[in-house]
């Protein structure tokens, strides 16, 4: 599951737009924002284009966001909504 703040947080730091994002790993932004609230999932490319795109290159942060075992759907679209 992804922890939905952590990669705001990363996109937000990046200075980059989410459209541009998702255009860069074959997604619209709608596509990436349901992938990022857990109402889907990441597939490996995207993930991977995702790591070059916002420059994570730890395996340790890529795990803290990507396969976070901490993060519930209810937290999820409670940080979601507060974005709005």
């Amino acid at each position: 599951m992804v922890d939905t703040q952590r990669l705001n947080d990363r996109i937000d730091r990046s200075g980059l737009k989410k459209y541009y994002i998702a255009s860069k790993i074959g997604l619209t932004t709608y596509g990436l924002q349901k992938k990022i609230t857990n109402q889907t999932q990441f597939k490996a490319n995207e993930i991977e284009g995702l790591c070059i795109v916002l420059q994570i290159e730890t395996l340790e942060e890529k795990e803290k966001i990507f396969f976070s075992k901490n993060v519930g759907e209810m937290e999820t679209e409670k940080m979601y909504t507060k974005k709005e």
